[in-house]
């Protein structure tokens, strides 16, 4: 751990700045700066210094899209030498596919990146915004965490392996797969043998650009069609997340089902198969099920989740990558954020 330094807050929106209107909660520009000059803790000197701006225009994390992503990261690019940690302030209901894609579009990252937010603002007397907000100062400002965190109430966890699992609770967030970076509470307990290594030295920060490849996800249900199917797979259409059943299966007595994704994937789509579990990963050669998605060329995302497997999706196709190299990276891990089988 080292001395406290400068943090630098990227507020792009979300409940933990927002002031009640007319139509309901909607991000204040200066509500948060406000608030946070005068609370005596944020001015106390065991609390990183900080430099916060927002993003114009605030937005709700609903309305968050992949030109925000690369926006955040080119901030963060922006201010990297100039800070020893980073925080942003995002809303809770895409903080996840966020924080996946901050993970692989900040290469070489060597600082926390810490992505945090409230289920209730500050506006109100009772909320969460000020632990959390106050808590990822202190990680982001005195721990040596080189890649992208998320933080929600006491617990830290690697970015591209949480998910949103309550829209009430103020634990909203867990990570079904891999076990928390760090816990919070007398003191502020990170795990180091969790954390990615640090890059090599001489390696700086590096932004890729993603550009806006044609992605999509499908959720199975039963009785799904393949004419469903085939109307998310067409052309323009690069890859696709593939939301199944346990560990991966899919309804293998529907061929016209089957068909539509062979077609896909003769066309050079790429197909990810993401399991609809919390917990657990894909194994496609488990079952008959499986088996079938896998000949009609569906691939194993393991453990991956579908945020995940979606912002690297938009990552690798980004990086003008061609259909077979696409899907070895889908299956290799990058930024920790999958486990592939065989492994501990």
């Amino acid at each position: 751990m080292k001395d406290a330094k400068s943090v630098f807050i990227a507020y792009t929106g979300g409940t933990i700045g927002m002031q009640q209107t007319a139509d309901g909660y909607a991000p204040a520009p200066d509500y948060l700066r406000e608030v946070l000059a005068g609370l005596p803790e944020f001015r106390s000197d065991q609390v990183p210094r900080y430099e916060i701006r927002s993003f114009e225009p605030l937005i709700d994390s609903a309305n968050i899209a992949p030109e925000q992503w690369l926006s955040i990261a080119r901030g963060i690019e922006e201010h990297y030498d100039d800070h020893d940690g980073f925080v942003v302030l995002h809303g809770t209901d895409t903080m996840a596919y966020t924080a996946s894609a901050l993970s692989f579009l900040l290469e070489n990252l060597s600082k926390p990146v810490i992505v945090t937010g409230a289920q209730i603002p500050f506006a109100e007397v009772r909320n969460d915004a000020r632990d959390n907000l106050l808590a990822s100062l202190m990680i982001a400002g005195r721990h040596e965490i080189p890649e992208v965190g998320l933080y929600f109430g006491t617990r830290l966890f690697r970015g591209n392996r949480t998910r949103k699992v309550s829209a009430e609770g103020l634990d909203a967030f867990d990570s079904g797969n891999y076990p928390p970076l760090g816990k919070v509470g007398v003191e502020i307990e990170i795990d180091r043998s969790r954390l990615l290594p640090s890059p090599p030295p001489g390696e700086g920060l590096r932004i890729q650009p993603i550009g806006n490849p044609h992605i999509a996800a499908v959720r199975l249900f039963p009785g799904i069609t393949g004419e469903t199917v085939r109307n998310f797979l067409r052309d323009p259409l690069k890859g696709m997340v593939l939301e199944a059943y346990g560990v991966g299966n899919g309804p293998s007595k529907n061929r016209d089902f089957l068909a539509a994704l062979e077609e896909a994937h003769e066309r050079g789509v790429v197909i990810v198969d993401c399991t609809q579990c919390h917990r657990g990963a894909v194994h496609l050669e488990t079952y008959a099920t499986g088996r079938a998605l896998a000949r009609a060329g569906v691939i194993s995302g393991y453990d991956l989740t579908a945020e995940a497997a979606l912002t690297k999706l938009y990552y690798l196709f980004g990086k003008g990558l061609p259909p077979e190299e696409v899907r070895r990276q889908m299956q290799t891990p990058l930024r920790g954020e999958m486990t592939v089988r065989g492994e501990t």
